[in-house]
Protein backbone atom coordinates (compact mmCIF):
# COMPACT_ATOMS: atom_id res chain seq x y z
CA UNK A 1 0.00 0.00 0.00
CA UNK A 2 2.56 2.47 0.74
CA UNK A 3 4.67 1.91 -2.69
CA UNK A 4 1.19 2.84 -4.20
CA UNK A 5 0.29 5.75 -1.92
CA UNK A 6 4.24 6.99 -2.70
CA UNK A 7 3.39 6.54 -6.49
CA UNK A 8 0.46 8.57 -6.30
CA UNK A 9 1.81 11.01 -4.32
CA UNK A 10 4.62 11.22 -6.71
CA UNK A 11 2.28 11.64 -9.67
CA UNK A 12 0.22 14.14 -7.72
CA UNK A 13 2.97 16.41 -7.05
CA UNK A 14 4.17 16.14 -10.64
CA UNK A 15 0.61 17.30 -12.09
CA UNK A 16 0.60 20.25 -9.61
CA UNK A 17 4.16 21.47 -10.91
CA UNK A 18 3.22 21.06 -14.39
CA UNK A 19 0.15 22.53 -13.59
CA UNK A 20 2.12 25.42 -12.11
CA UNK A 21 4.47 25.22 -15.10
CA UNK A 22 1.99 25.65 -17.58
CA UNK A 23 0.14 28.61 -15.47
CA UNK A 24 2.67 30.39 -15.58
CA UNK A 25 3.35 33.31 -18.23
CA UNK A 26 6.01 32.78 -20.55
CA UNK A 27 7.75 35.58 -20.43
CA UNK A 28 6.84 37.13 -16.44
CA UNK A 29 9.80 39.05 -16.66
CA UNK A 30 8.68 41.12 -19.45
CA UNK A 31 8.51 44.98 -18.73
CA UNK A 32 5.25 46.71 -18.96
CA UNK A 33 5.26 48.97 -22.47
CA UNK A 34 5.63 51.77 -23.29
CA UNK A 35 6.54 52.35 -19.88
CA UNK A 36 8.08 56.22 -19.33
CA UNK A 37 9.34 57.70 -22.69
CA UNK A 38 9.68 60.48 -24.82
CA UNK A 39 11.38 60.15 -27.96
CA UNK A 40 11.38 58.92 -31.89
CA UNK A 41 9.46 55.64 -32.90
CA UNK A 42 8.35 53.86 -36.28
CA UNK A 43 5.82 51.67 -37.42
CA UNK A 44 6.03 49.52 -40.21
CA UNK A 45 3.20 46.75 -41.31
CA UNK A 46 5.77 43.80 -41.04
CA UNK A 47 7.61 43.46 -38.37
CA UNK A 48 11.70 44.12 -39.04
CA UNK A 49 13.95 40.90 -38.52
CA UNK A 50 15.87 40.45 -35.73
CA UNK A 51 19.30 41.66 -37.49
CA UNK A 52 17.20 44.79 -38.64
CA UNK A 53 16.15 45.57 -35.27
CA UNK A 54 19.94 45.32 -34.09
CA UNK A 55 20.95 47.49 -36.41
CA UNK A 56 18.97 50.34 -35.81
CA UNK A 57 19.35 50.59 -32.00
CA UNK A 58 23.16 51.05 -32.87
CA UNK A 59 22.56 53.37 -35.24
CA UNK A 60 19.01 54.81 -35.51
CA UNK A 61 17.99 57.55 -33.53
CA UNK A 62 14.55 55.28 -33.33
CA UNK A 63 13.47 53.51 -29.60
CA UNK A 64 9.93 52.36 -30.13
CA UNK A 65 8.55 50.43 -33.10
CA UNK A 66 4.95 49.78 -33.57
CA UNK A 67 4.31 46.03 -34.35
CA UNK A 68 0.58 44.82 -35.76
CA UNK A 69 -0.73 42.15 -33.75
CA UNK A 70 -3.96 41.33 -34.30
CA UNK A 71 -7.04 42.14 -36.57
CA UNK A 72 -8.22 40.88 -39.94
CA UNK A 73 -8.17 43.97 -41.77
CA UNK A 74 -4.55 44.63 -40.96
CA UNK A 75 -2.28 44.31 -44.35
CA UNK A 76 0.36 42.27 -42.83
CA UNK A 77 -1.79 39.12 -41.31
CA UNK A 78 1.63 37.02 -41.81
CA UNK A 79 4.25 38.04 -39.40
CA UNK A 80 7.29 35.63 -40.18
CA UNK A 81 9.33 37.73 -37.77
CA UNK A 82 7.19 38.46 -34.64
CA UNK A 83 7.08 35.74 -32.58
CA UNK A 84 7.69 35.27 -28.33
CA UNK A 85 11.33 35.47 -28.65
CA UNK A 86 11.28 38.70 -30.98
CA UNK A 87 9.70 40.44 -28.69
CA UNK A 88 11.48 39.59 -25.42
CA UNK A 89 14.76 40.11 -27.73
CA UNK A 90 13.83 43.76 -27.94
CA UNK A 91 12.52 45.06 -24.69
CA UNK A 92 15.74 43.53 -23.26
CA UNK A 93 17.17 45.80 -25.90
CA UNK A 94 15.36 48.76 -24.62
CA UNK A 95 12.76 49.10 -27.74
CA UNK A 96 9.56 50.20 -26.31
CA UNK A 97 7.30 48.38 -28.17
CA UNK A 98 3.35 49.68 -29.77
CA UNK A 99 1.17 46.65 -30.21
CA UNK A 100 -1.60 47.42 -32.99
CA UNK A 101 -4.75 45.92 -33.80
CA UNK A 102 -6.56 46.71 -37.34
CA UNK A 103 -9.51 45.01 -37.02
CA UNK A 104 -13.38 46.34 -37.99
CA UNK A 105 -13.04 49.45 -39.34
CA UNK A 106 -15.87 52.53 -39.55
CA UNK A 107 -19.00 51.16 -41.83
CA UNK A 108 -18.48 54.49 -43.99
CA UNK A 109 -14.93 54.13 -44.52
CA UNK A 110 -13.83 53.55 -48.42
CA UNK A 111 -10.90 51.42 -48.32
CA UNK A 112 -12.68 48.59 -46.39
CA UNK A 113 -13.07 45.51 -46.30
CA UNK A 114 -9.53 45.23 -47.52
CA UNK A 115 -10.19 41.36 -47.93
CA UNK A 116 -13.79 41.03 -48.83
CA UNK A 117 -13.91 38.55 -45.64
CA UNK A 118 -13.18 41.27 -42.89
CA UNK A 119 -16.02 42.89 -41.19
CA UNK A 120 -16.31 46.43 -40.53
CA UNK A 121 -17.86 48.26 -37.65
CA UNK A 122 -21.88 47.52 -37.37
CA UNK A 123 -23.72 51.04 -37.94
CA UNK A 124 -26.64 49.47 -36.60
CA UNK A 125 -28.37 51.86 -34.08
CA UNK A 126 -30.02 48.71 -32.21
CA UNK A 127 -29.95 49.02 -28.06
CA UNK A 128 -27.19 51.85 -28.30
CA UNK A 129 -25.10 49.80 -31.07
CA UNK A 130 -24.88 47.34 -29.15
CA UNK A 131 -23.71 45.09 -32.32
CA UNK A 132 -20.49 47.78 -32.17
CA UNK A 133 -19.98 47.29 -28.93
CA UNK A 134 -19.87 43.21 -29.44
CA UNK A 135 -17.67 43.33 -32.01
CA UNK A 136 -15.13 45.49 -30.14
CA UNK A 137 -14.84 43.33 -26.96
CA UNK A 138 -14.41 40.49 -29.47
CA UNK A 139 -11.24 42.57 -30.75
CA UNK A 140 -10.34 42.89 -27.48
CA UNK A 141 -10.55 39.23 -26.21
CA UNK A 142 -7.96 38.31 -29.66
CA UNK A 143 -5.70 41.63 -28.94
CA UNK A 144 -5.35 40.04 -25.48
CA UNK A 145 -4.79 36.58 -27.11
CA UNK A 146 -2.24 37.23 -29.55
CA UNK A 147 -0.51 39.76 -26.83
CA UNK A 148 -0.07 37.37 -24.34
CA UNK A 149 1.36 34.81 -27.18
CA UNK A 150 3.96 37.27 -27.99
CA UNK A 151 4.75 37.36 -24.01
CA UNK A 152 3.85 40.68 -23.88
CA UNK A 153 2.71 41.93 -20.26
CA UNK A 154 -0.33 42.58 -18.88
CA UNK A 155 -0.77 46.35 -18.19
CA UNK A 156 0.89 47.50 -21.37
CA UNK A 157 -0.92 50.00 -23.80
CA UNK A 158 -2.81 48.00 -26.49
CA UNK A 159 -3.52 50.25 -29.63
CA UNK A 160 -6.81 50.23 -31.98
CA UNK A 161 -5.48 51.84 -35.32
CA UNK A 162 -8.81 53.42 -36.90
CA UNK A 163 -8.19 54.50 -40.25
CA UNK A 164 -9.69 57.92 -41.54
CA UNK A 165 -13.07 58.03 -42.20
CA UNK A 166 -16.23 60.77 -42.65
CA UNK A 167 -17.29 61.49 -39.38
CA UNK A 168 -19.83 64.10 -41.06
CA UNK A 169 -21.85 60.83 -41.33
CA UNK A 170 -23.99 60.70 -37.59
CA UNK A 171 -24.54 56.89 -38.14
CA UNK A 172 -20.81 56.37 -39.35
CA UNK A 173 -19.54 58.08 -36.44
CA UNK A 174 -21.64 56.84 -33.26
CA UNK A 175 -20.94 53.62 -33.90
CA UNK A 176 -17.28 53.81 -34.50
CA UNK A 177 -17.46 56.28 -31.29
CA UNK A 178 -19.15 53.29 -29.45
CA UNK A 179 -17.10 50.41 -30.35
CA UNK A 180 -14.05 52.35 -29.29
CA UNK A 181 -16.14 52.92 -26.23
CA UNK A 182 -16.42 49.10 -25.60
CA UNK A 183 -12.61 48.40 -26.80
CA UNK A 184 -11.12 51.03 -24.02
CA UNK A 185 -13.69 49.33 -21.22
CA UNK A 186 -13.30 45.79 -22.09
CA UNK A 187 -9.52 46.01 -22.04
CA UNK A 188 -9.60 48.21 -18.32
CA UNK A 189 -11.76 45.41 -17.06
CA UNK A 190 -9.15 43.01 -18.19
CA UNK A 191 -6.15 45.04 -16.40
CA UNK A 192 -5.09 46.40 -19.63
CA UNK A 193 -4.70 50.18 -21.03
CA UNK A 194 -6.15 51.32 -23.76
CA UNK A 195 -4.75 53.54 -27.14
CA UNK A 196 -6.51 54.66 -30.20
CA UNK A 197 -4.64 55.46 -33.55
CA UNK A 198 -6.11 57.61 -36.10
CA UNK A 199 -6.35 60.28 -38.09
CA UNK A 200 -5.96 63.88 -36.51
CA UNK A 201 -9.28 64.59 -38.64
CA UNK A 202 -11.64 62.00 -37.88
CA UNK A 203 -10.96 59.24 -35.30
CA UNK A 204 -8.77 61.88 -33.24
CA UNK A 205 -10.96 64.66 -33.54
CA UNK A 206 -14.20 62.50 -33.22
CA UNK A 207 -12.69 61.70 -29.93
CA UNK A 208 -11.70 65.51 -28.22
CA UNK A 209 -14.97 66.06 -29.10
CA UNK A 210 -16.54 63.49 -27.05
CA UNK A 211 -13.94 64.32 -24.23
CA UNK A 212 -14.68 67.72 -24.62
CA UNK A 213 -19.13 67.59 -25.11
CA UNK A 214 -19.53 64.11 -24.14
CA UNK A 215 -21.63 61.97 -23.80
CA UNK A 216 -19.74 61.27 -20.57
CA UNK A 217 -20.77 57.67 -20.37
CA UNK A 218 -18.41 57.11 -22.92
CA UNK A 219 -15.10 55.40 -21.84
CA UNK A 220 -12.18 57.40 -23.54
CA UNK A 221 -8.67 55.97 -23.80
CA UNK A 222 -5.75 56.44 -22.19
CA UNK A 223 -3.32 57.57 -24.83
CA UNK A 224 -3.54 58.79 -28.74
CA UNK A 225 -1.95 58.16 -31.77
CA UNK A 226 -2.26 60.99 -34.20
CA UNK A 227 -2.10 61.00 -37.86
CA UNK A 228 -0.60 64.18 -38.58
CA UNK A 229 2.01 63.71 -42.04
CA UNK A 230 2.97 67.71 -41.33
CA UNK A 231 6.64 66.91 -40.16
CA UNK A 232 6.60 68.17 -37.14
CA UNK A 233 8.11 65.92 -34.53
CA UNK A 234 5.84 67.02 -31.87
CA UNK A 235 2.32 66.11 -30.43
CA UNK A 236 0.15 68.95 -31.70
CA UNK A 237 -2.26 69.04 -34.38
CA UNK A 238 -4.70 72.09 -35.40
CA UNK A 239 -7.53 69.69 -35.17
CA UNK A 240 -7.42 69.22 -31.44
CA UNK A 241 -7.17 70.97 -28.38
CA UNK A 242 -4.23 70.69 -26.17
CA UNK A 243 -5.49 69.98 -23.10
CA UNK A 244 -6.59 66.59 -24.20
CA UNK A 245 -4.56 63.83 -23.69
CA UNK A 246 -1.50 65.95 -21.72
CA UNK A 247 1.15 65.71 -20.82
CA UNK A 248 2.93 62.13 -21.90
CA UNK A 249 -0.41 60.37 -23.23
CA UNK A 250 0.04 61.21 -27.23
CA UNK A 251 1.91 59.54 -29.97
CA UNK A 252 2.12 61.56 -33.48
CA UNK A 253 2.50 59.78 -36.97
CA UNK A 254 4.29 63.18 -38.20
CA UNK A 255 5.80 61.19 -41.44
CA UNK A 256 3.99 58.57 -43.49
CA UNK A 257 5.34 56.15 -45.62
CA UNK A 258 9.10 56.56 -46.28
CA UNK A 259 12.85 54.67 -46.65
CA UNK A 260 15.32 55.25 -44.28
CA UNK A 261 18.93 53.69 -43.95
CA UNK A 262 19.98 53.93 -40.95
CA UNK A 263 23.59 51.30 -40.37
CA UNK A 264 22.97 48.93 -43.14
CA UNK A 265 19.60 48.57 -43.28
CA UNK A 266 16.69 50.12 -44.73
CA UNK A 267 13.24 49.94 -43.84
CA UNK A 268 9.83 51.74 -45.19
CA UNK A 269 8.45 53.62 -42.20
CA UNK A 270 6.52 55.89 -40.72
CA UNK A 271 7.82 58.39 -38.23
CA UNK A 272 6.84 59.07 -34.48
CA UNK A 273 7.04 61.19 -31.84
CA UNK A 274 5.75 60.26 -28.74
CA UNK A 275 5.62 60.95 -25.14
CA UNK A 276 3.83 58.24 -22.59
CA UNK A 277 3.60 56.99 -19.50
CA UNK A 278 5.87 59.96 -17.41
CA UNK A 279 7.98 60.79 -20.16
CA UNK A 280 11.83 60.03 -19.93
CA UNK A 281 12.58 60.21 -16.48
CA UNK A 282 15.60 62.21 -14.89
CA UNK A 283 17.58 60.07 -13.70
CA UNK A 284 19.53 61.40 -9.90
CA UNK A 285 22.64 60.59 -9.85
CA UNK A 286 24.18 60.52 -6.04
CA UNK A 287 27.30 63.17 -5.30
CA UNK A 288 30.92 61.91 -5.41
CA UNK A 289 34.15 62.84 -3.52
CA UNK A 290 31.95 64.29 -0.76
CA UNK A 291 29.95 66.63 -2.57
CA UNK A 292 32.37 67.53 -5.29
CA UNK A 293 30.36 69.30 -8.48
CA UNK A 294 31.79 67.22 -11.78
CA UNK A 295 29.20 68.86 -13.13
CA UNK A 296 30.85 71.93 -14.94
CA UNK A 297 29.81 74.03 -17.24
CA UNK A 298 33.31 74.22 -18.37
CA UNK A 299 36.13 72.40 -18.15
CA UNK A 300 39.33 74.52 -18.76
CA UNK A 301 42.67 73.92 -19.15
CA UNK A 302 45.31 73.02 -16.35
CA UNK A 303 48.79 73.58 -16.34
CA UNK A 304 51.63 73.70 -13.89
CA UNK A 305 52.90 76.91 -15.14
CA UNK A 306 49.58 78.57 -14.68
CA UNK A 307 46.86 80.00 -12.48
CA UNK A 308 44.08 77.06 -12.32
CA UNK A 309 40.35 77.15 -12.30
CA UNK A 310 40.03 75.57 -8.52
CA UNK A 311 36.49 73.82 -9.80
CA UNK A 312 38.25 72.14 -12.50
CA UNK A 313 40.76 71.03 -10.30
CA UNK A 314 38.49 69.62 -7.92
CA UNK A 315 36.66 67.95 -10.31
CA UNK A 316 39.70 66.09 -12.12
CA UNK A 317 41.20 65.41 -8.60
CA UNK A 318 37.61 63.30 -8.00
CA UNK A 319 37.25 61.80 -11.16
CA UNK A 320 40.82 60.70 -11.07
CA UNK A 321 39.84 59.06 -7.76
CA UNK A 322 37.33 57.52 -9.15
CA UNK A 323 39.70 55.78 -11.15
CA UNK A 324 41.59 54.69 -8.48
CA UNK A 325 44.70 56.77 -9.66
CA UNK A 326 44.99 59.55 -6.82
CA UNK A 327 44.91 59.49 -3.23
CA UNK A 328 45.87 63.31 -2.50
CA UNK A 329 43.99 65.82 -1.05
CA UNK A 330 40.57 66.94 -3.06
CA UNK A 331 41.67 70.81 -2.43
CA UNK A 332 42.08 71.92 -5.86
CA UNK A 333 45.11 72.47 -6.20
CA UNK A 334 47.47 71.14 -9.36
CA UNK A 335 49.82 70.25 -7.90
CA UNK A 336 53.08 67.37 -8.40
CA UNK A 337 50.15 64.30 -7.26
CA UNK A 338 47.92 65.21 -9.63
CA UNK A 339 50.32 65.19 -12.62
CA UNK A 340 51.40 61.94 -11.48
CA UNK A 341 47.74 60.69 -11.37
CA UNK A 342 47.09 62.34 -14.97
CA UNK A 343 50.15 60.72 -16.43
CA UNK A 344 49.00 57.02 -15.25
CA UNK A 345 45.37 57.90 -17.41
CA UNK A 346 47.16 59.23 -20.04
CA UNK A 347 49.28 56.12 -20.51
CA UNK A 348 46.33 53.66 -19.80
CA UNK A 349 44.45 54.80 -22.68
CA UNK A 350 47.66 55.38 -25.14
CA UNK A 351 48.04 58.44 -25.08
CA UNK A 352 51.28 60.33 -24.68
CA UNK A 353 52.14 61.80 -21.28
CA UNK A 354 51.55 65.47 -20.94
CA UNK A 355 51.68 67.67 -18.12
CA UNK A 356 49.11 69.98 -19.69
CA UNK A 357 45.41 68.65 -19.42
CA UNK A 358 43.55 69.68 -22.36
CA UNK A 359 40.17 69.41 -23.83
CA UNK A 360 41.12 66.02 -25.60
CA UNK A 361 42.03 64.55 -21.93
CA UNK A 362 38.66 65.94 -20.31
CA UNK A 363 36.93 63.87 -23.05
CA UNK A 364 38.55 60.43 -22.50
CA UNK A 365 38.57 61.17 -18.74
CA UNK A 366 35.11 62.37 -19.16
CA UNK A 367 34.05 59.62 -21.11
CA UNK A 368 35.62 57.08 -19.89
CA UNK A 369 32.89 54.01 -18.92
CA UNK A 370 30.57 51.92 -20.84
CA UNK A 371 30.01 52.53 -24.79
CA UNK A 372 26.40 50.86 -25.00
CA UNK A 373 24.41 53.26 -27.45
CA UNK A 374 22.30 55.71 -26.34
CA UNK A 375 19.82 58.71 -27.65
CA UNK A 376 16.97 60.54 -27.58
CA UNK A 377 14.85 59.07 -24.50
CA UNK A 378 17.05 57.36 -22.82
CA UNK A 379 18.23 57.85 -19.26
CA UNK A 380 21.05 56.61 -17.13
CA UNK A 381 24.37 57.23 -15.71
CA UNK A 382 25.79 57.03 -19.21
CA UNK A 383 23.75 59.95 -19.98
CA UNK A 384 25.50 61.65 -17.54
CA UNK A 385 28.86 61.25 -18.48
CA UNK A 386 27.91 61.93 -22.26
CA UNK A 387 26.25 65.07 -20.77
CA UNK A 388 29.70 66.27 -19.52
CA UNK A 389 31.77 64.78 -22.34
CA UNK A 390 29.56 66.76 -24.92
CA UNK A 391 30.22 69.65 -22.55
CA UNK A 392 33.96 69.39 -22.92
CA UNK A 393 33.98 68.64 -26.55
CA UNK A 394 31.88 71.31 -28.02
CA UNK A 395 32.69 73.69 -24.95
CA UNK A 396 29.04 74.52 -24.85
CA UNK A 397 27.70 73.84 -22.02
CA UNK A 398 25.24 70.75 -21.74
CA UNK A 399 23.20 70.47 -18.52
CA UNK A 400 23.90 67.21 -16.79
CA UNK A 401 20.60 65.73 -16.20
CA UNK A 402 21.23 61.86 -16.77
CA UNK A 403 18.01 61.97 -19.58
CA UNK A 404 18.90 62.38 -23.07
CA UNK A 405 17.10 65.35 -23.96
CA UNK A 406 16.63 68.16 -26.92
CA UNK A 407 19.75 69.94 -25.25
CA UNK A 408 21.89 66.55 -25.70
CA UNK A 409 20.69 66.05 -28.83
CA UNK A 410 21.55 69.01 -30.03
CA UNK A 411 24.91 68.77 -28.42
CA UNK A 412 26.12 65.51 -30.18
CA UNK A 413 24.64 66.78 -33.22
CA UNK A 414 27.08 69.47 -33.48
CA UNK A 415 30.06 67.14 -31.90
CA UNK A 416 29.34 64.86 -34.88
CA UNK A 417 29.08 68.22 -37.22
CA UNK A 418 32.48 69.16 -36.41
CA UNK A 419 34.23 65.69 -36.59
CA UNK A 420 32.87 65.02 -40.25
CA UNK A 421 30.32 62.31 -39.04
CA UNK A 422 26.58 61.87 -39.58
CA UNK A 423 24.22 63.93 -37.50
CA UNK A 424 22.12 61.24 -36.17
CA UNK A 425 22.02 62.42 -32.76
CA UNK A 426 22.90 58.94 -31.53
CA UNK A 427 25.83 58.21 -29.74
CA UNK A 428 26.57 54.20 -30.64
CA UNK A 429 29.44 51.97 -29.63
CA UNK A 430 31.45 54.17 -32.63
CA UNK A 431 30.76 57.29 -31.24
CA UNK A 432 32.16 56.32 -27.88
CA UNK A 433 35.10 55.14 -28.91
CA UNK A 434 35.55 58.47 -30.79
CA UNK A 435 35.06 60.26 -27.94
CA UNK A 436 37.26 58.14 -25.65
CA UNK A 437 39.65 59.11 -28.21
CA UNK A 438 39.35 62.90 -27.14
CA UNK A 439 38.50 63.69 -30.61
CA UNK A 440 36.53 66.96 -30.95
CA UNK A 441 37.04 67.88 -34.60
CA UNK A 442 38.69 66.97 -37.75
Amino acid sequence: MRPLIALLSAAICSAMLTSFALAAPAHADNRVTPGNFTGYGFDQCVAPTQSAMDDWMENSPFSAVGIYISGDSRGCRSQPNLTRTWVTKQLANRWVLLPITLGPQASCSTSFPRYGNDEVISASKWNAYATAKLQARREVDKAITAATGLGITKGSTLWYDLEAFDIDKTTCRESAIRFLHAWTQRLHDKGWKSGVYSSASSGIKMLDDVRINGPRVIELPDAIWIARWDGKANLTTSYISNSGWMPHRRVKQYKGGHNEKWGATTINIDSNWMSLGRGSLRYREGTTCSGVDINLSTYRTLSATRDNDKASVLALQCLLRSKRLYWGKIDGIFDVGVRRAQYKFQSAKGATPASTWTRRFWMMLLSDGGTRTVKRGHTSPAISRLQRTLTAATANHVPTTGTFDAATEKAAKLWQDNINARQSGVINTEGWRLLGRGLSKR
